[in-house]
Parts: structure tokens; C-alpha cells; sequence
């Protein structure tokens, strides 16, 4: 699972100059989970880790960019980003 998010992370490094790798990578954590959890509470078969890999690097080519101001928008999600801010 590290390598998918590892390179998941590395591709919304490249999308967006305004986030750590850190960062990235908890972004990464956070979609990947909530894919996997919205699929399965919709009764959907698991696909498998290339399947959310997709989904999620979907997700980065669209809304990499901008993922930065997300926390602005969604102050519920504030605490697992600013998390990183303090262990760097």
C-alpha cells in the first residue's frame, strides 16, 4: 500500500507547489480511505488497490491544484493537515 501512496503523492507534489510531501501524502490517506469507505457503505464489490488507485489519481488531475484551499472550505479536515504542518 506504501508504494501506491507514495506515488500518488509524488504525482499531487508535482500538481500542486503549495503542499509538503507530507502533506500530499495525508491527502493521498484521506481520499484513498474515503473512497474505499464510500464504496463499501454503497454495497459496492471491492475492486482492489489498482481500482482506488485509479479513482484517486483521477481525483489528483482534476482537483490537485486546488486541493490547498480545500481546508478553507472544510474546516473539518483542517486537523489532520495542519498535523503535518507540526511534525516538519
Amino acid at each position: 500500500m506504501n508504494d501506491y501512496h507514495e506515488r500518488l503523492a509524488n504525482l499531487l507534489v508535482e500538481k500542486n507547489k503549495h503542499i509538503s510531501f507530507q502533506k500530499a501524502l495525508t491527502w493521498v490517506e484521506l481520499m484513498w480511505e474515503d473512497f474505499e469507505t464510500t464504496s463499501a457503505k454503497a454495497g459496492r464489490e471491492y475492486l482492489g488497490n489498482e481500482m482506488t488507485e485509479k479513482v484517486v489519481r483521477q481525483w489528483i488531475q482534476h482537483y490537485g491544484d486546488r486541493l490547498h484551499e480545500f481546508v478553507a472550505r472544510n474546516p473539518k479536515y483542517k486537523h489532520f493537515l495542519e498535523r503535518d504542518e507540526e511534525l516538519n
